[in-house]
């Protein structure tokens, strides 16, 4: 996804995209006993771990306009060209970044360059996600799309060593309003701001994604949805595909005290302990 795109889809994604406790302590525990860890595709610091340190790497200066002032500092940078030396960072993190990336494979080579111990993505399985009531009743373009864009768990196993991919069910309170997490709120998909804040609504056609808000429209106030669906709404958790996969990286060169950055070496600041949530 280009950066012009990305600069207008996050003009309210703070607002709507807020970390769900739950995703956090699970990414959190699978990143380990990391002291530098790289947040790939990082936009507005959404799940950065508190408690080390962290190196962010976001392409849109909107993005990073949106990060709290006490986040890590950003460099403008993308996957497929990272802006770090080898072996520089313990581990990589990624939220829902790599169907954004224009070359998966080569911003997977470039992870794999830049890191020391585990690499850890949040992504979706989408023959799981495509079960679900918006993807399969309303808008199937968004499995077409997303075919095109997410890679599959079969292939980040191939190019990622020792991959383990773990389910995490998704409750009905996610506080992360991402396009598949209101599977149990349907009408958030008529709020424009909710919407704003996910990027495939901006990627489909506006005649095909006005067809699919227009259905649920009429469903929702003829009763049709909650004839079908309406036990989401008391339904406390979903699997809606999010996989939490993580590679642990064999022949870990010994931890570094600096970061290499363009080939300018920083000395990392002392890591921060504090609790973890």
């Amino acid at each position: 996804m280009s950066v012009p795109a990305y600069d207008r889809i996050g003009l309210s994604y703070s607002a709507v995209r807020r970390a769900d406790p739950r995703f956090e302590t699970a990414i959190w525990n699978a990143l380990g006993d990391a002291g530098i860890v790289l947040n790939i595709g990082a936009g507005a610091g959404s799940y950065e771990p508190r408690d080390r340190e962290v190196i962010a790497v976001e392409p849109s200066p909107v993005m990073i306009a949106q990060r709290p002032v006490d986040s890590a500092p950003a460099i403008q940078g993308v996957a497929e060209s990272i802006p770090l030396g080898d072996k520089s960072v313990d581990a990589t993190m990624g939220v829902f970044t790599m169907q954004h990336w224009d070359d998966v494979d080569r911003g997977l080579t470039e992870v794999l360059r830049v890191t020391r111990k585990r690499i850890v993505f949040l992504t979706l399985d989408l023959d799981v996600t495509a079960q679900m009531w918006l993807c399969s009743d309303y808008l199937p373009e968004i499995i077409e799309h997303d075919r095109q864009a997410f890679p599959t768990i079969a292939h980040l196993q191939a190019v990622l060593p020792n991959l383990q991919a773990e389910p995490i069910i998704a409750p009905a309170d996610c506080t992360d309003g991402f396009c598949v997490a209101l599977w149990s709120r349907p009408e958030a998909y008529l709020d424009p701001d909710v919407r704003r804040a996910s990027s495939i609504w901006h990627l489909l056609p506006p005649a095909v994604v006005a067809g699919g808000l227009d259905r649920l429209r009429q469903d929702l106030d003829s009763g049709k949805w909650d004839d079908c669906y309406g036990n989401l709404r008391t339904q406390a958790t979903l699997d809606i595909g999010l996989r939490l996969v993580k590679a642990e990286l064999q022949g870990a060169e010994a931890h570094s005290s600096h970061i290499m950055v363009r080939g300018l070496k920083v000395r990392r600041s002392q890591t921060r302990r504090g609790p973890s949530r």
